[in-house]
């Protein structure tokens, strides 16, 4: 189901219950198309989540974490300007439409009562958030400002006045009389959700669809129907999660026309964090992640072109026997070259006699040529060891670029500036010049609780995995990560755990690893002190002995499972 009108308005219910005369304490905007209210009210502190994302619009109270830009953004200052501290009076929607006005009383300096609007449009792509003032309907700012050469029918620009969207003049379901509904139900060829749409204001194609459904299931009695499907919405609202095939759906009740898993929540919020969560979040660390993906996967491409290199010459290196060969039979067999010649067939002593052909350079002396086929084999010989020692540093550089971009795709938007910061410290990324300097916020692993109560930590990044494995666990911890897979460490703090603990902490280590959607996954474990990393190694990087192997499959449903106990 899309955020239309009939969801808004369940959400907009639901939140008044729990909002109305709170105070704003604090006001975030952790990216560029939301904003966070953190408003007190009843004794507890809620974060009212405004999104004007293109994809992801919507208004509802979250649990997500989220991080803070370094320097705040202009309409953020406008916000903290004009709301903070600001006690919330209404919140109403128009009609059964997507756009929600939010009033807020405050006083100015002068201690004289202000009238605040703060206007949430839900329209896709044309998505925004505008703060008003309520008497005079000037905008004080917009989320995204759009001129009179973008929109000719209005303007949303600090100044200008404010125009609602255009109305389409169709019928509000909620409000519609029962006789209204009845005339328009029984005009109907043919009763579709597209039909109800062109009629009914809100009315998302998967809602329409529903309430046709239901219709033509009970033809002779439409109006019960009716009246009793938008009660259900209005005053029985079971928060509903469908899996079907294809996808997953959010209703504010349970749909009939949708088959699949069927999850309900307490709540159409706690309903809406579980299935943007892991959209939203993709979403934001693709925008803010694509360029270090982008460099990273650049350079694995010119670190596997020269590995290939690499390879080519160390085979090469394997005829330098064939180079001494041809030098000792030529300098033994020195007075039987004649000058000149571009060939020359010799015994070779070295297989029993067997004639053999040496090209030759003409223009150079049998003696010359000799030494030539010496330089080679020399040159060879030498490059033997280089090459190795480039080759092993290769594949080392190509473990850590796979290891890293495996962090990328698990990444939350918090990683994603201290994934920014090891790449930095390592030289793959330049420093860009700032003003001022943030603080870095320090590292913290991933929490997860096993069955039997032990605590398994988990490390997203690189830097996370150095400080987790040689600094933060106990020498008699255990240590456990895919094998020979880029992935995250792994330590239960337990000196002996179970055998069911070393399952669910090696199914984490599987599945925070490049392999995670595989089937039997080797894992390794062994305790801490027989985990070291060599000197000059890149973060991440460590070797170990005494490991012994699981086999595991990793679900996310395993993962989420552990996260809960820990919770």
């Amino acid at each position: 189901m899309s955020f239309d009108g009939v969801f808004t308005h369940a959400i907009i219910n639901e939140l008044s219950d729990q909002l109305i005369s709170g105070r704003i304490s604090k006001i975030h905007q952790p990216y560029a198309n939301e904003v966070v209210l953190v408003i007190r009210s009843q004794g507890k502190n809620h974060k009212l989540l405004l999104s004007a994302h293109p994809s992801y619009a919507r208004i509802q109270l979250t649990k997500m974490v989220y991080g803070n830009p370094e320097t705040p953004p202009n309409f953020l200052m406008m916000l903290r300007k004009y709301l903070d501290g600001a006690i919330l009076g209404t919140i109403q929607q128009v009609e059964n439409d997507r756009i929600i006005h939010l009033s807020f009383t405050k006083r100015n300096e002068l201690g004289d009562l202000q009238n605040i609007l703060l206007i949430v449009e839900l329209m896709g792509r044309h998505s925004t958030i505008v703060l008003i003032n309520q008497e005079t309907g000037k905008i004080y700012d917009a989320i995204k400002h759009v001129g009179s050469s973008q929109n000719t029918y209005r303007s949303l620009l600090p100044g200008a006045e404010y125009v609602s969207p255009p109305n389409k003049n169709q019928l509000n379901p909620f409000t519609a009389s029962k006789e209204k509904v009845f005339e328009i139900l029984s005009k109907a060829e043919e009763l579709s959700g597209s039909f109800l749409q062109q009629q009914f204001q809100g009315l998302g194609r998967d809602t329409a669809e529903e309430l046709a459904f239901r219709l033509i299931q009970q033809p002779n009695n439409k109006i019960p129907v009716w009246t009793s499907f938008w009660a259900d919405i209005q005053l029985r609202p079971l928060p509903t999660l469908t899996q079907t095939e294809r996808k997953e759906f959010f209703t504010p009740v349970p749909f009939e026309t949708l088959s699949g898993e069927k999850t309900t929540y307490d709540t159409l919020s706690q309903l809406l964090d579980v299935f943007y969560s892991g959209k939203a979040e993709k979403d934001r660390v693709k925008q803010q992640g694509g360029e270090l993906i982008r460099k990273i996967e650049n350079e694995l491409k010119k670190n596997h072109s020269k590995l290939g290199k690499l390879k080519k010459t160390l085979a090469d290196t394997e005829n330098a026997e064939f180079y001494r060969r041809n030098g000792e039979l030529l300098t033994t067999f020195m007075t039987q070259v004649p000058k000149g010649a571009e060939i020359v067939t010799l015994d070779n002593y070295y297989e029993e006699n067997q004639p053999i052909d040496i090209k030759l350079n003409p223009a150079f002396s049998p003696n010359q040529n000799a030494q030539k086929y010496f330089q080679k084999y020399q040159k060879l010989k030498n490059a033997v060891r280089v090459v190795q020692a480039q080759l092993e540093q290769t594949q080392l550089e190509i473990l850590y670029l796979e290891s890293v971009l495996s962090q990328l795709e698990l990444a939350t938007p918090m990683d994603i500036s201290l994934i920014r910061e090891e790449l930095l410290n390592e030289g793959y990324i330049k420093k860009q010049r700032q003003n001022k300097q943030k603080k870095q916020q320090q590292s913290k692993p991933e929490s997860f609780i096993s069955s039997e109560g032990d605590t398994i930590l988990v490390g997203r990044n690189n830097l996370q995995n150095d400080q987790l494995t040689l600094k933060t666990a106990k020498k008699t911890d255990y240590w456990l990560h895919a094998k020979d897979i880029p992935g995250s460490h792994v330590i239960i703090k337990n000196s002996a755990p179970s055998e069911k603990t070393l399952y669910e902490a090696a199914v984490l280590a599987a599945y925070f690893s490049k392999f995670r959607l595989s089937a039997q996954i080797p894992v390794d474990y062994v305790q801490v002190k027989h985990v070291h990393k060599p000197n000059g190694a890149k973060p991440g990087y460590v070797i170990y002995e005494n490991q012994k192997t699981l086999f595991v499959t990793p679900s996310e449903e395993d993962v989420e499972r552990l996260k809960r106990e820990s919770v």
